[in-house]
């Protein structure tokens, strides 16, 4: 016998979708089980080589503010994928959140975000920028209310929050990680 999504009902249906999957597992157990299901995503760590900075950006979510107080996090850029690939979508979330056009970029791997519960898989991309890559401050698309504040952090200090626990974005402390295995020549100064 193998594993099979007997039934599925809608509990909600609008940014994303809830639904409630009763599963029959292949000992013939049945369980039931939530699934957020809202499409696929994209992040990217742009970092600038010659500066040895990285830009990051800062806004408010409210699971986190929910659940932690938090009234913002920092994290890497990223977005959902729409009807477009991955690259695309890191590309145009780097110039709506961070405001720089980004050109090559290095993918590091597609991961579920929270396989016990949603469907997403994030793909994870490093990028080089440049200060001529900037276009425009930033902030957020229009009519989103995203309120982002772009940060621009020395390399240095991104390893030392990774080394000490500080970074609390999951996407973007594996992508902090593979930039140091990637390229540790750029943190050559840092403790």
């Amino acid at each position: 016998m193998s594993i099979t999504i007997e039934a599925r009902t809608t509990i909600y249906s609008g940014w994303t979708t809830l639904s409630l999957a009763h599963v029959r597992l292949d000992d013939n157990t049945r369980i039931d089980r939530v699934i957020e299901d809202h499409g696929d995503a994209a992040t990217v760590l742009a970092y600038d080589p010659e500066r040895r900075c990285a830009l990051l950006v800062h806004q408010f979510r409210a699971p986190a503010f929910y659940r932690a107080g938090v009234e913002g996090v920092v994290e890497a850029i990223a977005g959902k994928v729409e009807g477009e690939t991955a690259q695309s979508c890191a590309r145009r979330e780097a110039l709506e959140e961070a405001g720089v056009e980004l050109h090559d970029l290095q993918h590091v791997a597609d991961a579920w975000t929270s396989p016990g519960f949603t469907t997403e898989r994030f793909s994870l991309f490093l990028a080089e920028y440049r200060a001529a890559d900037r276009r425009t401050q930033g902030g957020g698309a229009d009519g989103e209310q995203e309120n982002i504040t772009v940060l621009e952090l020395p390399l240095a200090t991104l390893k030392t929050r990774m080394m000490s626990g500080q970074i609390d974005d999951l996407k973007t402390l594996a992508l902090v990680q593979a930039l140091v295995l990637k390229r540790p020549e750029l943190f050559v100064d840092a403790p």
